[in-house]
């Protein structure tokens, strides 16, 4: 019989993957778990560490310190001197979409803000455009239909003629007067249903009766048809001995009943005055106040309590 006592225990086998337990059996050993001697080993060393640490500040394990940096600092820096641009494609991308569709948005309000800019201006001189009518209704005693010009041009045996934007629908009738804010403009022609054709004080076949201001003698004036800077009206005077001075202002003087002109409206200042001794006349040159070539908002003379399409300036300057 074998002595059970006596037999050989098996030993562990290290490359087996087994180990001995408590009871002197062998097991398997679970794999992928660290042996037990290493970890106690690495405990072991990190409370060494930790203990070095703390001692006189860690002078210790100061050198081990610079020996890492030593050796992990160059490796360090050169890995992120290759891996930093190619992480950073990512972020360049979209910082380059980013950036392009602010450059969108920018030009965007930067075209935006242009047009209000240029838009602007021309609503701003529209508005002092009304506010100027409204001042005239005031100041010349007259209702006004307010109105557009919305094209230029010859009409009728006449060559300078507009057409605004009203007609007998807003009350108008041929043979009204027809002023803006700085002035005389002309008269009525023709209306239909939405337009009318206005004469030009500067048509060469024009006439108008005008007065001087400060004597009130009379006269008549007649246009060139020159528009813009170069316009000129020329005033006969009735009383030829009566020379006016450079820069007395003419007003119109008046047509019965107020067609085609109402009276005391302004029509321009006088520049010189020129004699014909051969005719024993004289002809004072009169610089007209409105500037025929930018004609925009102009308003007709019209009775009080006319009926309209659209708003009336009464006299008050209230709007009906």
């Amino acid at each position: 019989m074998v002595d059970l006592q006596q037999r050989p225990r098996a030993r562990p086998d290290a490359t087996s993957g087994e180990r001995l337990n408590r009871r002197g059996s062998l097991e398997p050993r679970e794999p992928g778990r660290p042996r037990r001697s290493l970890v106690v080993a690495l405990v072991l060393a990190c409370a060494t560490l930790m203990t070095l640490d703390h001692v006189n500040d860690g002078a210790a394990v100061d050198p081990l310190r610079r020996l890492a940096g030593e050796v992990y600092g160059p490796a360090e820096s050169g890995m992120d001197t290759v891996v930093g641009p190619v992480l950073a494609v990512p972020h360049w991308l979209r910082s380059h979409r980013d950036l392009a569709a602010e450059v969108d948005a920018l030009q965007s309000d930067n075209d935006r803000l242009r047009s209000q800019l240029a838009s602007s201006d021309y609503d701003r001189n529209r508005l002092q455009e009304y506010d100027d009518l409204t001042a005239t209704a005031e100041s010349l005693g007259y209702a006004l239909v307010p109105a557009r010009v919305v094209a230029i041009g010859p009409a009728q045996s006449f060559s300078r003629t507009v057409t605004i934007d009203a007609g007998s629908r807003a009350g108008l009738v041929p043979d009204q007067t027809v002023v803006n804010g700085d002035g005389l403009v002309g008269r009525v022609l023709r209306t239909t249903a939405t337009t009318a054709t206005v004469l030009l004080v500067a048509d060469a076949d024009s006439t108008v009766g005008g007065r001087v201001g400060k004597s009130m003698k009379v006269g008549f004036l007649h246009g060139r048809g020159d528009l813009g800077q170069d316009a000129r009206l020329d005033l006969e005077l009735v009383d030829q001995s009566y020379v006016p001075a450079q820069g007395e202002t003419v007003v119109t003087w008046g047509s019965q009943d107020g067609a085609p002109y109402v009276s005391g409206v302004p029509v321009g200042t006088v520049e010189s005055v020129y004699s014909s001794l051969r005719e024993t006349t004289q002809r004072a040159v009169i610089t007209p106040f409105v500037d025929f070539s930018a004609l925009d908002v102009v308003g007709v003379v019209v009775p009080s309590g006319t009926d309209s399409d659209r708003g009336v300036i009464e006299v008050d300057g209230s709007v009906r």
